[in-house]
């Protein structure tokens, strides 16, 4: 019994447990599972860096330099320009088409996306290799490689050839083999810095690729394999030596008849005359929308990792804005030229900027910083601070209307003299022209410069200059009188910016020139966050102020703005600094916000009688013609809640009577307007025959719109 006991623990202990193979089995299982799940997991997300979806891919199309497209997606230009010319497929000869094919990828119309047979043919070599020395790339896979794997370029691994199958096998779902054909075509690197068949057959042969010969066709198809080596700015015996074996290649491929080639290798290569380069589009709009990101990259907001020449931004210029507006200015400068020319002196050269803006939301639709775009020179519009003279004048009226003035407030518009530092200072009208009482509307559309510093200086220019930095202007402002004339130096965008409150309602605005910024691929980098609004004024103030600038307009100092046939709602004020060194119009309609300003970068007189009035409003009337629409098609502005409007004297600002002078409907906010009348004044106007023989006729303006 012994031994049987002893002779069972031997033969137990002679088997293996059970369990521990079960063990085994499950942990090798579970490795397999694990390995499996990663693996589909690293296949679906293209090396676990995602995959482009199918919109991206069909979206996607070689880039031309990294595009600007206005705000109705118009391109306004290339932010960096590359040497390629996108063409369709249907304008590239079936020649170059089966060249190519048969070169890159005989099998192409066969396989989808991955070609077995090579790329077995090349694992084995490579495996022999000990490393990758031979490629088994598909036109598919070569369009993958150079579309998504292009910061890896240099790269030669197992790992981003996996990546490449992948996103083929993605391409091949998403396109047609056309479509991809044409793609490849247009994006392929064909030496010189030159990208896609259209370019290549430009700066080789001197045309488009439409029109090219056999030999010319077997040349292209020669160059992806070492397009430095085989280009024939580089060496043309070598580049003939390479032609003649793809000739070959086509003869057999029975893509050529054996005439044709035979002719093709009887035609000789001949040097390139000159290089081709794309129109490069100059554009005051992509010279600040680089500087733009510039600045984002500075911020960190885009990587630095993604060239401008791959970015798509999506802009708030309007292009036929823009480019009226760059029109504008450069006539407009050279006109002052002309006028300077005729004076003895030699005046430097006349000079310009303009911005014109949405009111609404603070995008610029239209920027121009000079009378020629200088590439990464002085932008007028965002750099340059000058006087804006009496286009300053409707902050300080603003000022008063928020603090206990009316439309009709009487103002006294005589000779003003004061001490300040110490000195004498005694401002001037326009060509000594004193209007005596003037009613607030009145002294604004004259441009009364006595009226002003007589409303300034009751208000305080402290409130003035608070107002104006709280619209948008950041330079800093001087705290003395000459304040309320515009003595401090501002930026036309500045100005424009400040001016946005009066024209949406009471609202600072944010300026900005991008929406979005995108890659190739349609994937959103960066989008503006459109801060909120932030109120500065009523509503009604913003009316009154608009109301008032709008007599400027029809009757005043821009009256130019009418007789350059310009209808409908439009208000702005003009700007003339001393000696009519700089000349202003900040103007808007209901839709569209935008100021002119001209002066030379060394300031001199702009010749005789140079005011804004002349020179800028006319200007600003010629971009409203041919970059915007007739604002007589545009809605007036609406008349918010809380105003009213009563009809008044125009010489007491006092109730109308028939025993007065001329009258107008003019606005208040509820419970300001007057209520006494007219007679009860001194200083009204009486119609007697001695008066009626004495005064010219007055003939009152149109009165304003009722309210709505």
């Amino acid at each position: 019994m012994g031994t049987e006991q002893h002779e069972d623990e031997t033969e137990n202990m002679a088997r293996p447990r059970p369990r521990w193979r079960r063990r085994v089995a499950i942990w090798l299982g579970g490795a397999a599972i694990v390995a499996l799940v990663a693996a589909q997991s690293w296949w679906s997300s293209c090396g676990f860096t995602g995959c482009p979806t199918v919109e991206q891919l069909r979206a996607w199309q070689p880039t031309e330099g990294g595009m600007l497209f206005d705000r109705q997606g118009a391109i306004i230009g290339a932010l960096t320009p590359v040497k390629r010319l996108n063409v369709p497929l249907s304008r590239v000869p079936q020649s170059v088409r089966s060249a190519f094919v048969a070169v890159e990828d005989r099998r192409f119309y066969e396989h989808h996306g991955i070609d077995y047979r090579g790329f077995a043919r090349a694992l084995i070599s490579n495996v022999f290799a000990g490393g990758i020395s031979e490629g088994a790339s598909t036109i598919t896979m070569q369009l993958a490689r150079n579309v998504f794997l292009s910061r890896r370029i240099f790269e030669r691994s197992v790992n981003k050839k996996l990546v490449e199958l992948r996103l083929a096998t993605l391409l091949e779902r998403a396109l047609t083999k056309d479509e991809i054909l044409e793609r490849y075509l247009n994006a392929i690197y064909l030496g010189n810095g030159v990208f896609g068949v259209e370019g290549a057959a430009r700066d080789l042969f001197g045309h488009g690729v439409d029109s090219v010969s056999v030999a010319e066709a077997a040349m292209l198809a020669a160059l992806p394999k070492a397009p430095s080596s085989y280009t024939l700015r580089n060496n043309l015996s070598r580049a003939k030596t390479r032609r003649d074996i793809v000739l070959g290649t086509l003869g057999k491929a029975n893509v050529f008849d054996s005439t044709q080639i035979a002719q093709a290798l009887a035609t000789p290569l001949l040097a390139p005359a000159r290089e081709w380069k794309p129109k490069v589009i100059d554009s005051w709009a992509l010279e600040v929308v680089r500087a733009t990101i510039d600045s984002l990259r500075k911020a960190g907001a885009i990587s630095i990792e993604v060239p401008d020449w791959q970015l798509r931004v999506r802009s708030t210029f309007d292009l036929k804005a823009q480019l009226a507006a760059e029109r504008t200015i450069a006539t407009g400068a050279d006109a002052i030229d002309r006028r300077l020319e005729a004076t003895d002196a030699e005046p430097p050269k006349a000079q310009g900027a303009m911005v014109a803006m949405d009111q609404q939301t603070g995008g610029i639709l239209a920027l121009v910083g000079g009378r020629r775009v200088e590439r990464g020179g002085f932008n007028r519009a965002l750099r340059a601070q000058r006087q804006p003279g009496s286009a300053f004048k409707p902050f300080v009226y603003v000022t008063a209307l928020k603090n206990g003035f009316t439309t009709a407030s009487i103002v006294i518009d005589e000779p003003v003299e004061m001490m300040v530092k110490g000195e004498r200072w005694a401002p001037a009208n326009f060509e000594e022209n004193y209007g005596g009482r003037l009613t607030l509307r009145d002294a604004l559309a004259r441009s009364a410069n006595a009226a002003t510093i007589r409303i300034s200086t009751k208000i305080g220019i402290p409130l003035v200059a608070a107002q104006a930095n709280a619209q948008g202007i950041r330079s800093e402002l001087p705290m003395v009188p000459s304040l309320a004339l515009g003595a401090g130096g501002v930026t036309p965008l500045e100005m424009v910016t400040a001016y946005a409150p009066f024209a949406n309602g009471g609202n600072r605005v944010i300026p900005h020139v991008i929406d979005r910024i995108e890659d190739v691929f349609g994937t959103v980098l960066w989008k503006n966050p459109h801060t909120a609004l932030r109120p500065v004024m009523t509503p009604q103030d913003a009316f009154l102020i608009t109301s008032l600038m709008e007599s400027v307009v029809n009757r005043g100092s821009a009256e130019s703005i009418r007789d350059a046939g310009i209808k409908g709602p439009v208000a702005g004020k003009t700007g003339t600094t001393n000696d009519g060194a700089d000349v202003w119009f900040v103007g808007f309609t209901p839709t569209i916000l935008a100021g002119v300003w001209f002066g030379a970068d060394t300031p001199v007189p702009l010749g005789e009688s140079a005011t804004g009035g002349r020179l800028a409003a006319p200007a600003w009337a010629r971009f409203i013609k041919e970059g915007w629409h007739s604002p007589a098609t545009d809605s007036a502005w609406k008349t918010p809640s809380g105003i009213e409007s009563v009809r008044v004297d125009i010489t007491t600002g006092k109730l109308a009577s028939n025993k007065c002078g001329a009258s107008r409907l003019e606005y208040f906010r509820t419970g300001t307007a007057p209520t006494t009348s007219c007679e009860t004044d001194p200083y009204r106007w009486i119609p007697t025959p001695d008066t009626l023989a004495a005064a010219p006729p007055v003939v009152p303006p149109p009165d304003p719109p009722p309210p709505v």
